[in-house]
């Protein structure tokens, strides 16, 4: 049970291409009640103004006028969309895409329903990609393409996309930011760090770019460059919670426990319904001792998220390993480490190994012993001597039929 970094990860924006309408000639003008451009220029008029059910009942003349009308299909479905009518919205995109299959603005909304409400990753690629072929020269749609290839983990294809997407437009700064993302998790903190520099750069005014940054410092282990940065994102927004959180995260490496706690408490002053602040503000807690105060939080996280596995992991560790012994409860340990486990299909060995300790504050040393091992043989702990190390000394305890720390 260590404090998290809450990783903040920019969402796919609401690209709307706008259809620009030539002005009517007298004789079109004659009768514009009857006049289907009109209704669907009127239409998208309501349409930015946020009336929506008048953009749509405008469409609906439209298409009742002109049922091959490709625009009044595509903006109907941006207002549905805009309604969160997902279905209807993609149902008018498709509609739109069959009177006139060269639309690039319909396959670019298409794909971002079906990456942003759909799950459908494969779809919004190949929608994206449709666009592109149409118009290669829009930025926004290697943009968003990026960011779906960036979910399924395909790095090097979103840093290509997002790349494209800045030789297009060199003042994107959100395509700087996610490719800065991308690098970041590939491990190129210092390429991560120049892009998101130059996203300030463009965009000085933008929280989430100070606050990316601040990740990429901490991963390279600048926790003051880091700070700094969480920080500014908090004088621009200061009610970021992820920020808070993460800025607690930095401080509790930093050993400035009372701190972090501060600042997982601002967080959840701003979220009080997100369990992480109270996950890391519990660990803080029981590095200090106050064992209550962390039982405290890790309940309320469970009110909060009854299915959330981390939750019960950390509160059976809480209850295995407190120094206290009024604070124990090794036989509710074993239920909520138990819990974790089938909750994550027993694949985190983090929750093996709080399992295992849970067992051994039992007196059950079979299954602790047991799943200690199975965590010590894992190919990932292999590759970490500390923590291997840190196992094999509760593994010793369990050996020797001692709970870990002993009574």
């Amino acid at each position: 049970m260590v404090d998290k970094l809450h990783k903040f990860r920019s969402m796919l924006l609401i690209v709307i291409i706008p259809i620009l309408f030539s002005t009517a000639s007298a004789q079109q003008r004659q009768s514009e009640s009857k006049d289907a451009a009109f209704y669907t220029y009127r239409g998208i008029s309501y349409g930015q103004k946020g009336q929506y059910d008048q953009a749509i009942s405008d469409f609906n003349k439209a298409l009742e006028i002109n049922p091959r009308d490709a625009d009044a299909y595509y903006n109907r479905g941006i207002a549905y969309e805009m309604k969160g009518q997902y279905d209807q919205a993609i149902s008018d995109y498709s509609k739109a895409l069959e009177i006139d299959p060269r639309y690039a603005a319909a396959y670019n909304n298409r794909g971002k329903i079906a990456y942003e409400r759909k799950g459908q990753l494969d779809q919004a690629i190949s929608d994206f990609t449709k666009a592109l072929e149409i118009n290669p020269r829009l930025a926004e749609i290697y943009y968003n393409r990026g960011i779906v290839y960036d979910k399924k983990g395909q790095l090097d294809q979103a840093i290509s996309d997002f790349t494209k997407a800045l030789e297009i437009n060199p003042r994107h700064d959100k395509a700087y930011n996610n490719r800065g993302i991308a690098y970041e998790k590939k491990g190129h903190y210092d390429e991560a760090i120049s892009d998101f520099t130059r996203a300030l750069e463009i965009n000085p005014g933008y929280a989430e770019h100070y606050y990316n940054r601040g990740l990429a410092y901490y991963y390279k282990g600048q926790y003051d460059q880091a700070i700094s940065d969480f920080n500014k994102a908090l004088e621009i927004n200061p009610r970021y919670a992820e920020a808070y959180i993460n800025r607690g995260a930095v401080c509790s490496r930093k050993g400035q426990n009372d701190e972090a706690i501060s600042d997982y408490s601002k967080a959840i002053e701003i979220d009080p319904e997100g369990v992480k602040a109270y996950h890391n503000r519990a660990w803080q807690y029981t590095l200090k001792g106050q064992y209550d105060q962390a039982i405290s939080d890790l309940k309320k996280a469970l009110e909060i998220n009854p299915r959330n596995a981390d939750t019960y992991n950390n509160l059976a560790w809480v209850l295995a390993t407190a120094k206290v012994s009024a604070f124990r409860d090794g036989k509710k340990a074993v239920e909520l480490a138990l819990k974790a486990c089938e909750l994550s299909d027993w694949k985190k060995l983090d929750y093996l190994d709080t399992l295992a300790a849970a067992y051994a504050r039992v007196g059950d040393f079979e299954n602790a012993v047991k799943w200690q091992e199975r965590v010590i043989g894992s190919p990932e702990v292999a590759k970490q001597a500390d923590l291997q190390a840190e196992l094999q000394v509760r593994l010793k305890f369990y050996k020797e039929h001692k709970p870990w720390p002993a009574d």
